[in-house]
């Protein structure tokens, strides 16, 4: 079956997403984003919403993780916070659900091992990613049971503050995948093709890219950059 999460083994996951405030925001274009990621030679997809993934579906059978990124008042959890955002995302199913799992405490006053308890008790047979940005919420969410690890936040927290995810070769990475039982997805500035290919080469399970592929306004940016210099 070519949905079946297995087929994202050491192949690329495109993550097609754009906030309401950036100019491609629309699901029919993502749909058509997730056509291109797919003739580009893409294995997988990530989406954000209800609304995209189900737009993503129509137009590519390729497996999705599926987040829901919403703000809530006092609190920087963005990605799936809370149990609302799961019970959403199922009307829709994707392969793989993907969660905030930072040690950030969650909008509704929920710690990490109380959502997951919560998530496992519904919907026991759903996978799920956990997106962490340090080693300690890595191994933290990897004994909890998450099917997959992510390096999702890394650099991007304040407990990961300053942490750059290719530092010393992958050294995060080459370590994490030693240290924990379930298999690993490398994303987060993993921007290039040789850090793709390199991340690869150490051992992931698979790599999502998004904004160095998705985001034409920050691909333009970086030519424009150079003409500054």
């Amino acid at each position: 079956m070519e949905r079946s999460i297995e087929s994202v083994f050491h192949k690329l996951i495109v993550s097609c997403q754009a906030l309401p405030e950036e100019p491609l925001h629309s699901s029919f274009i993502m749909g058509r984003m997730a056509v291109a990621a797919k003739e580009g030679g893409a294995g997988g997809i990530r989406a954000n919403s209800v609304e995209d993934i189900r737009e993503i579906k129509k137009n590519v059978d390729l497996p999705i993780i599926g987040i829901i990124k919403r703000d809530y008042p006092g609190c920087s959890v963005r990605i799936t916070p809370t149990i609302r955002e799961v019970d959403e995302l199922m009307q829709v199913k994707p392969d793989v659900i993907a969660v905030d799992a930072t040690c950030r405490r969650r909008p509704d006053g929920r710690k990490l091992e109380e959502f997951y308890a919560e998530i496992r008790e519904k919907y026991p047979q759903q996978l799920l990613m956990a997106d962490c940005s340090t080693m300690q919420e890595m191994l933290y969410a990897d004994k909890l049971g998450f099917d997959f690890i992510g390096t999702t936040l890394v650099g991007y927290t304040e407990e990961s503050k300053g942490c750059q995810i290719e530092k010393n070769d992958f050294e995060l990475i080459r370590e994490l995948i030693k240290r924990v039982k379930h298999p690993v997805i490398g994303e987060g500035n993993i921007n290039t093709p040789q850090k793709l290919k390199r991340v690869m080469e150490i051992g992931v399970y698979s790599v999502v890219i998004g904004s160095a592929i998705t985001r034409p306004q920050l691909i333009t940016k970086k030519f424009t950059d150079a003409l500054k210099e």
